[in-house]
């Protein structure tokens, strides 16, 4: 394609891989991300700066929640490709600042869906989450499934995020994709996640907080996967399901040119061996405290990517072995001052 390409949240962890994987596919990216302090701002401008060497870059510091100045870059740019990113993460500090759920993912987004619409947009992929399964319990997680139930704030909004799109796509016509992410880790991770807090944990010899005794299970997915997958999905619009029907309707796709897909590796593992192999990679035993299950927390997730699959040839893999070894590495890096690769 090789056109401007507006990554919302390009300073994030996910947002960062997508900018530079497209940068380095030779097209111009107009990276957008408020730099706000919810964990450590230097990740944030250290991630930054590796785009910064790219010379199709562009940063633009902005709140996604700016109504006006967010109109004014679309008007400035009309993106034809959107990849929205940028949102309030967590699960558990949803429970603790609500208020920037609304603001960040819910304002937020209706100016990225404003934007694309009168930007005459060709597509628009958004951030979802697996958290929108909520209490679903049926495994795997599918596309088709009912997920009217969340557990928290945080999958709330992403649900709407999801409402919200379809809308869009319905009375403008905007092909809009949803990507629900299942447990993303991988080098320039976020600090507040599992993969990083147990990793610093074992490293500095503190104790590895495990909710419910570590018999949670996740589909922890890895980084470079989730890029593949997104960058193979920017240039393919959704397009109408014509054999969708009210009578029986399937949550995943629409009249509207409107889609959903998980984005997760398909093999659950419980918490215990993730800090095995953690352990292994840092060469040293965990101080395990095992504690009791958290307020807004889903036992186990698991997706189902066929769909994903059939759209693009191509669906998550990475061992979490690998993925584990690769991430301590560049933890290692990052934190002694070399910086580390991220890839």
């Amino acid at each position: 394609m090789g056109e401007t390409i507006l990554v919302t949240g390009a300073a994030g962890f996910i947002g960062f891989h997508v900018a530079r994987r497209l940068l380095e596919d030779g097209h111009e990216v107009v990276g957008l991300d408020d730099l706000n302090p919810y964990y450590d701002p230097s990740l944030k401008s250290a991630r930054r700066a590796v785009l910064a060497k790219y010379g199709g870059f562009r940063f633009v510091e902005r709140n996604v929640a700016d109504r006006d100045g967010m109109a004014a870059l679309f008007a400035e740019h009309r993106f034809p490709y959107v990849v929205h990113l940028a949102a309030q993460a967590g699960v558990r500090h949803s429970l603790v600042e609500p208020q920037t759920y609304i603001d960040a993912n819910i304002i937020g987004f209706a100016n990225i869906l404003e934007g694309c619409r009168h930007g005459a947009c060709r597509h628009l992929l958004y951030a979802s989450s697996s958290s929108v399964y909520g209490a679903n319990t049926s495994l795997p997680f599918r596309t088709s499934d009912n997920v009217d139930h969340p557990l928290n704030l945080y999958g709330a909004t992403k649900k709407a995020g999801e409402l919200m799109a379809h809308a869009y796509a319905h009375l403008f016509a905007l092909p809009a994709t949803g990507l629900r992410f299942f447990t993303v880790y991988g080098p320039w991770g976020r600090p507040d996640m599992a993969m990083w807090l147990f990793t610093a944990a074992i490293t500095a010899g503190k104790p590895v907080r495990l909710f419910n005794h570590g018999k949670m299970r996740r589909d922890l997915t890895y980084i470079d996967d989730v890029t593949e997958a997104v960058v193979r999905l920017v240039a393919r619009p959704p397009e109408p399901n014509p054999a969708w029907s009210g009578d029986h309707p399937d949550p995943a796709t629409s009249r509207a040119p409107w889609r959903v897909y998980n984005i997760g590796n398909s093999e659950p593992v419980e918490l215990v061996e993730v800090v095995s192999l953690i352990e292994k990679a840092v060469g040293r035993p965990a101080v395990r405290e095992l504690v009791p299950m958290q307020a807004g927390d889903a036992l186990a997730t698991f997706a189902d990517c066929t769909d994903l699959e059939r759209t693009i040839g191509f669906r998550p893999h990475t061992p979490l072995a690998d993925g584990v070894a690769r991430f301590v590495e560049w933890y290692r890096d990052f934190r002694s001052g070399e910086g580390g690769s991220p890839s």
